[in-house]
């Protein structure tokens, strides 16, 4: 054991200079030591090994109601996921429609007034009947549109026109399938003895 004789304050050895003497075995005759020689801020090699704390209550709970809530976590994800980029595709309208509006072109306001004005038009029209309601207003302000706008209108009318008959054209080959039975059918259960 070496016995380090000094001041109480932490820093005066720092200030002042002094021996330390280092007491041994008594055999050993006493060598005086300089301060930067020990080794006062060393610590002897250990070995430590990590024990894993044992889990609470209160972490187990957590843990059990994570495994529980997780399906319900990831169908979030997914509707998330699914619904975020229509979301920022209505932002982009709502925006670009505001930008639009700042700056508008000549006489927008007053062919949307009288466009307007038709749809309200078509809703006193079409008292006591709710298809009525559906339909005068909305046909009744496309009409109008249509004239203010006729380059846009039938550009709607050809896209609307060539969208109907391709409906048209795969309902009536749903009909014809359904009602006409299959001939390969047929020929397969003839063929049969």
């Amino acid at each position: 054991m070496l016995k380090v004789t000094g001041s109480a304050m932490p820093g005066a050895p720092s200030l002042m200079s002094f021996t330390v003497f280092a007491a041994g075995e008594e055999d050993e005759p006493t060598v005086p030591l300089n301060r930067d020689d020990l080794s006062l801020y060393t610590t002897p090699q250990q070995k430590f090994q990590y024990v894993e704390p044992e889990a609470g209550q209160l972490e187990q709970s957590v843990a059990t109601l994570r495994k529980t809530l997780e399906p319900y976590t990831l169908w979030c994800q997914d509707v998330y996921g699914n619904i975020k980029p229509k979301v920022q595709s209505v932002i982009q309208r709502g925006n670009d429609t505001y930008a639009y509006l700042q700056d508008p072109p000549k006489g927008f306001y007053p062919r949307a007034g009288v466009i307007g004005a038709t749809g309200v038009l078509g809703l006193f029209l079409a008292r006591r009947s709710r298809i009525k309601r559906v339909i005068y207003p909305a046909g009744l302000m496309t009409a109008c549109a249509s004239l203010y706008y006729p380059e846009k209108a039938a550009a709607v009318a050809k896209s609307a026109g060539d969208s109907v008959y391709d409906w048209a054209l795969q309902s009536y080959l749903a009909v014809e399938k359904t009602l006409k039975p299959d001939k390969k059918a047929e020929k397969a259960s003839e063929d049969k003895p």
